[in-house]
């Protein structure tokens, strides 16, 4: 495969080559031979070339043959065509040009595929004859040119959109002022394929409206009109796909109007329409208009009057349709394993100090959206925006489908229980007096012959659990609670594997809302949640995890108790000890612990004294199996032995250098032991201290904080803080290491990047900074120079970093005042109205000791931002604190 000036394939390479292609297409194939050999082809430089003949000119060969080519020829693109000889890409340029106008559409597409992932890396301005041959094909009058060309173009504009949109060296003009006039005008081509490609195309441009499309808004709004009912359902969508659009992202076309008429009422109107179409696609994508529009927060009066039409055909797309593949789903026997493919990606997310805002996902019945599941999230929103208005409408339609009996049926009733829950948020107001009467009529359902009313059922009464645990302060409500309570425990052991999914979720929403409710009925919650333990496959067990886990923080030290300590922690354990150290089943059951073990405050680790003898004891305290062997002498409480197993995991993941010894560590394994050891310090305290004093934690702890993956660094910090909290003493031997890392993750050009790294370092550094006093005074100046920017840009960056650096800076000043006071004119007013944003508690009280103190140190230093210090004072709501600052900043 020798290079020559003019390139050439060589008959044997040819050959070869088509023959592992073929042979690669075969079902009894050694794919991983035929993947090797390929491998060694590709060392030769002219191995692409010959991808690139094979599919242009390999004519004789299988179609499959050339598609392959194409295939593997767009995949190593991706990596090496950079590194090709100039002569080797203009090849491979020039055979791709000519495939636009093959006979045969596959390997057209093939090639336009391959196209745009060459101008993803290269761009156009060194391939002027593709812009040159792009419009020659959308140009000509032979369909194969066309179709290939702008395949291709659109291609382009959904990969690299911006790519057409700039000025190019040699060009008058940019490229997407050449191209729009010719889509535009392809609107109107008689082939559905051009329509449905041009169409495309221009909706890519919607979110950059570059300057052409501007211009030609109302050609293009002529355009979408135009083909509003084209016969093409594919067409109808893309116009369904552009009205959401610019509802989004420019409203302001649609309400002014081309004309001077407004169209926003026809573009209503035709919404309407379309969300009735036979082709579920097309009215899924016209479904998704509603929400837009409310949430654009465009006046409600243009959708009003639109209302009693729009909510019984969004009730009516809420019914199963006959072919959904949920019904076929939810006759799943729960007795039956899961399958590999049943079970969802699952990744833990790292520790972040001073984050309140937790995933919601358990509206996440139906995990494939849905024109059913679209039309339910427009009801909720349409609620939540014009209230109690669309009950009239609403309920007559929902109490005729619920009054509904027969078999047949059933899925109206359960489209009505599906409009309920979805209405639960907005239309409280005027289902409150009704609200008693509503669950007790749910109640019977989870009961329902058919699971998927079961299922509803128990998403519909979660989303009154916050009315339902109101009223157990008096006798009817407390005995409708217990009902609710019981019913769902009963739905949690069903045998239906979609119901008990629904059923965990639903009882996960009732006790954050519950809370210490739950205590006096912890016992036989605990049984049923142990019950489905043993019951549940894989998938749902995680559920059961996070149940476990809820229940633990709602009704804390309630559940430190022998009695259900005993029930609840032997089947964790037993599960925890036959997992393997790399199945990712151990996130969910190691976050369920480190729920338990934030509240387990009694199980403390004592007198527990343990020697870790280097390497070996660690091996043995990761491998579950041996460690109640490891420990026949040495009784160690169950949340010691998961303590030492997180840092045993520790060990193994992250002080074994993965580079020496050839092996790739999984971050989220460390992660999650990481965040675990957190929850232990939170819970235990300083009874912690046991565990950290006998280990190599700080260690570990020291080179997690400086690993490559922000995902670590991240929960590395985050126990840092907790360490610094409650045992600095033994951080000590390493501290000006730490607080070295620490300072250094405020000081980068990556730190929009890396913001919750940032922020769980500097929330440390004020943790050590209140514990070890004037020891931190050898970084003040570096973190406080790395402080101010960040407060300076406060608009620009996370909420919670700017209220941990206003923090910070407030504890160095409280412990180093001398070193912070004689630069505060430079922070003052932009500290200031950080500090007037926190919340009232103890770090704050911490921030504003260290504002008095530098204040008393400078008090000229204050004068010019005396507005901001007053607006900072009066932002606290705790008089007790708000006389203590205003006393000491008097004595000043």
């Amino acid at each position: 495969m020798a290079a020559t000036a003019s390139w050439q394939p060589q008959e044997q390479g040819f050959k070869e080559i088509c023959g592992l292609l073929e042979q690669q297409m075969s079902p009894t194939s050694d794919k991983s031979q035929i993947w090797q050999q390929l491998q060694h082809y590709s060392q030769f430089p002219d191995f692409n070339n010959y991808l690139a003949f094979i599919l242009a000119r390999a004519e004789g060969k299988p179609l499959e043959v050339r598609q392959a080519a194409g295939l593997l020829l767009k995949n190593n693109l991706r990596t090496a065509f950079k590194s090709m000889a100039p002569p080797y890409q203009q090849y491979i340029k020039s055979e791709l040009l000519p495939c636009l106008g093959a006979a045969d559409r596959h390997i057209r597409s093939t090639a336009g595929t391959i196209i745009s992932v060459v101008v993803q890396i290269g761009g156009v301005f060194g391939w002027p004859e593709l812009l040159h041959t792009l419009v020659k094909c959308l140009e000509s009058n032979e369909l194969n040119h066309m179709e290939g060309g702008m395949d291709a173009l659109s291609k382009i504009c959904e990969d690299i959109p911006q790519v057409l949109d700039a000025d190019m060296p040699g060009l008058t003009e940019r490229p997407i002022n050449v191209f729009l006039p010719r889509l535009l005008q392809l609107f109107q081509s008689p082939h559905a394929s051009l329509r449905k490609l041009s169409l495309g195309s221009v909706n890519q441009y919607i979110m950059l409206m570059p300057e052409a499309l501007y211009m030609s808004m109302d050609k293009y709004l002529q355009g979408l009109f135009i083909l509003a009912n084209d016969p093409a359902a594919e067409v109808r969508k893309l116009v369904c796909a552009a009205f959401v659009q610019l509802i989004e992202v420019r409203p302001d076309f649609l309400e002014v109007g081309i004309y001077p008429v407004p169209l926003l009422r026809n573009v209503i109107e035709y919404m309407l329409q379309v969300n009735k179409d036979p082709d579920d696609e097309v009215a899924l994508e016209a479904c998704e208009f509603w929400s837009a529009y409310c949430e654009t927060q465009l006046p409600p009066e243009n959708l009003r009057e639109f209302l009693p039409r729009l909510i019984p055909v969004l009730l009516s797309n809420m019914v199963y349709a006959d072919d959904d593949e949920s019904l076929v789903d939810a006759e799943e026997d729960g007795s039956l394993p899961d399958r590999d493919q049943d079970l969802r990606p699952r990744f833990h997310s790292s520790r972040l100090h001073g984050s309140e805002n937790a995933e919601d996902d358990d509206d996440d019945i139906v995990n494939i959206w849905s024109l059913r599941k679209c039309s339910a999230a427009a009801l909720d929103i349409l609620s939540n925006v014009f209230g109690d208005e669309i009950l009239p409408t609403l309920m007559p339609i929902v109490q005729a489908k619920l009054s509904t009996t027969d078999e047949p049926t059933w899925k109206e009733r359960e489209a009505a229980v599906l409009a309920l829950g979805a209405i639960a948020e907005g239309c409280i107001n005027g289902l409150y007096p009704h609200l008693s009467e509503i669950v007790a009529f749910l109640i019977p359902l989870l009961d329902d012959k058919f699971p998927l009313i079961r299922s509803i059922s128990c998403w519909t009464v979660s989303r009154f659990s916050k009315y339902i645990v109101q009223g157990v302060s008096h006798q009817e409500g407390r005995e409708q609670f217990d009902k609710v309570l019981m019913g769902l425990l009963r739905r949690i052991l069903d045998d239906n594997k979609r119901v008990q999914e629904a059923a965990c979720s639903a009882f996960a929403t009732l006790e954050e809302e519950a809370a210490e409710e739950l205590a006096p009925r912890l016992e036989i919650i605990l049984q049923h949640l142990m019950c489905a333990f043993g019951k549940y496959q894989r998938r749902n067990l995680r559920i059961v995890y996070d149940a476990i886990g809820t229940l633990a923080d709602a009704v804390g030290r309630e559940l430190n108790q022998p009695t259900y300590l005993d029930i609840l922690m032997p089947p964790l354990i037993a599960k925890w000890q036959q997992l393997p150290n790399s199945d990712k089943d151990l996130f969910p059951l190691l976050e369920c612990f480190t729920s338990i073990a934030q509240v387990h405050v009694a199980l403390c680790f004592g007198n527990f004294m343990l020697c870790f003898s280097g390497i070996g004891y660690w091996i043995f305290a990761v491998c579950s199996t041996c460690i109640p062997e490891v420990h026949k002498h040495h009784p160690v409480p169950t949340i010691g032995k998961v303590g030492l197993y997180c840092m045993g995991l520790l060990f193994i993941f992250a002080m074994v250098n993965p580079v020496s010894a050839g092996v790739q560590y999984d971050k989220e394994f460390v992660v999650c032991s990481l965040d675990l050891l957190s929850g232990l310090v939170e819970g235990l305290g300083s009874g912690i201290e046991s565990l950290v004093s006998q280990s190599s934690l700080k260690d570990l702890l020291l080179q997690c904080c400086m690993d490559d993956a922000p995902d670590v660094r991240q929960s590395a910090f985050a126990l840092l803080g907790d360490l610094a909290r409650v045992c600095p003493v033994h951080l000590h031997p390493r501290l000006s290491e730490f607080l070295e890392v620490a300072s250094k993750q405020l000081n980068t050009p990556k730190l929009k990047e890396t913001i919750s790294v940032a922020n769980n370092a500097c929330w440390a550094i004020g943790e050590f900074a209140v514990k070890v006093r004037q020891e931190i005074s050898p970084i003040v100046m570096t973190v406080i120079s790395c402080l101010v920017p960040i407060l300076q840009h406060a608009e620009e960056l996370n909420k919670s970093l700017i209220e941990n650096s206003a923090i910070t800076l407030g504890r160095l000043a409280w412990v180093c005042p001398e070193l912070v006071s004689p630069h505060m004119e430079h922070f003052m007013q932009s500290w200031c109205i950080a500090l007037s944003m926190i919340r009232d508690d103890i770090e704050k009280e911490d921030a504003f000791r260290g504002l008095c103190a530098v204040v008393r140190a400078n008090p000229s230093g204050a004068l010019s931002s005396l507005a901001f210090l007053c607006k900072a004072i009066a932002s606290w709501h705790v008089s007790c604190k708000f006389f203590y600052v205003k006393r000491k900043i008097a004595e000043y």
